[in-house]
């Protein structure tokens, strides 16, 4: 094994951190929780400076406080509502905001936002204390999350902005965004670029405006205009995009989303999507014929579970659709989502992500 001066850590070293887990009663995941202590190790042994040793420390100790907030509520669908700090109770975007977390409360869902002012205070009202949660960021004008959030203390407050956007985006299954400034737009295109590189799984994400409002339009006349016309994105890549002045026209695109689609997995090169109900043999000929460009090769088609499925035990009593996905397509998968949770065999009734 080398030495410390290559900044390897010795074998012994990690016997060691392994013993100190054993004896701390760590008996899940022990191989990447001993990955965490090796690279803690690791920095020391790097010297890092003492700056890159704080940001580390107070990343992992802001996304532990995080993983627990959310760790009691894994089975409940998230969406987060982005928007401003500074708009005002009496402005019409405000109770948009308020109105699309009511209604999505109302079908189950929780809310996630930022915690402050605004457009989150809006949002955590329409909610609700028992269906928000909160992920602050600690600035010196916003120092406390707002009553609704502090009602029920379900708030962990961030240091770092990168963190908190991780926590604000990993645990939902929809976004909305409400008119807002550089926070806002930072967050909107993090969601889209996520979703355009694959690194994260598609969801439906709503741009929610005032009656005749020309935000969002705005944004898209720049992106059409702009980006596509110098082919910087694909002529697609805002489709997976619902503009829209309609509180029920944005619920309904986030409840939609999942009639029908249940979650995705990756064994090997094929993409497996797990469905509420089976397609039937007509439905699945659509498909290839819609979205057959999309494939590396072969067809979408009806499979049982494969088995790395089985041998996790992951989520075996749901149809499934296999395919083997042209990564270059990545981007368009969440057309073909969209396609199987509007077919005919879907189920009806109200709908949420599980």
């Amino acid at each position: 094994m080398a030495s410390s001066d290559t900044g390897t850590v010795p074998h012994s070293v990690t016997d060691e951190l392994r013993a100190t887990m054993a004896a701390a009663g760590i008996t899940q995941n022990v191989d990447l929780v001993a990955r965490i202590l090796v690279t803690g190790v690791g920095l020391g042994l790097d010297a890092a400076s003492r700056l890159d040793l704080k940001i580390t420390t107070a990343a992992l100790t802001e996304m532990r406080a995080a993983f627990r907030l959310f760790a009691p509520y894994a089975g409940v669908p998230k969406v987060t509502i982005f928007g401003s700090a500074r708009t005002l109770p009496d402005q019409h975007v405000y109770r948009a905001a308020a109105e699309v977390a009511r209604a999505l409360a109302e079908k189950g869902w929780m809310v996630v936002t930022g915690a402050g002012p605004g457009i989150m205070q809006a949002a955590a009202e329409g909610a609700g204390p028992e269906r928000s949660l909160g992920v602050s960021i600690r600035l010196p004008f916003e120092e406390k999350p707002n009553a609704v959030i502090a009602e029920n203390a379900r708030n962990v407050a961030m240091k770092y902005f990168f963190t908190r956007k991780l926590m604000l985006v990993k645990e939902s299954h929809g976004f909305v965004c409400v008119p807002g400034g550089f926070g806002t737009l930072d967050e909107l295109f993090e969601l889209l670029t996520l979703q355009q590189t694959g690194k994260a799984e598609p969801t439906p994400i709503v741009l929610l405006d005032e009656p005749g409002g020309t935000f969002w339009h705005g944004l898209q006349r720049f992106v059409e205009g702009e980006l596509v016309t110098n082919r910087v994105i694909s002529p697609d890549d805002f489709d997976r995009v619902l503009v829209t002045d309609s509180v029920e026209a944005a619920a309904q695109q986030i409840t939609d989303f999942w009639r029908n689609y249940d979650s995705m997995r990756w064994v090997g090169d094929r993409l497996v999507l797990r469905l509420k109900a089976a397609p039937t043999d007509a439905e699945v000929a659509e498909l290839n014929e819609r979205f057959g460009r999309l494939l590396a090769s072969g067809t979408i088609e009806r499979s049982e579970p494969l088995r790395p499925e089985r041998e996790d035990d992951d989520r075996l009593d749901l149809p499934r659709l296999v395919l083997r996905l042209d990564q270059f397509q990545v981007g368009s998968l969440y057309r073909l989502i969209r396609a199987v949770s509007e077919l005919g065999s879907a189920p009806t009734g109200p709908t949420r992500a599980t």
